[in-house]
């Protein structure tokens, strides 16, 4: 298996890729669906919600952490998590940017 050459490109195209490889599951959509209509969540929450296992719905929140999206606090033996507005945003930002930029009216 080759190398990726990441450092080729942008801390701005690393950014949004890495974003959109973690965000491309169908389970983390439906986990930040769910969390974005709650003011906190607690992952028991999100295994009656979605019906994965705990231990997938971990892996799965400790994803989209990893790139910013969740912020968790601890309380006790459980973690509530929330969306982190701040990174949603520039996450929407760079998007839009992305989007707009594209001038290409081939074929």
């Amino acid at each position: 298996m080759g190398i990726t050459k990441t450092q080729i490109f942008t801390a701005q195209q690393n950014d949004l890729a890495q974003f959109l490889k973690v965000l491309a599951h169908p389970a983390r959509i439906a986990i930040l669906q769910y969390i974005s209509k709650q003011n906190t969540c607690i992952c028991n929450d999100l295994i009656d919600e979605i019906g994965l296992a705990q231990a997938t719905i971990s892996q799965h929140l400790k994803a989209l952490k990893s790139i910013g999206l969740l912020k968790g606090q601890v309380s006790g033996k459980t973690v509530c998590y929330c969306i982190n507005v701040e990174r949603w945003v520039d996450i929407q930002k760079q998007l839009n940017t992305f989007f707009n930029t594209t001038t290409a009216h081939c074929c």
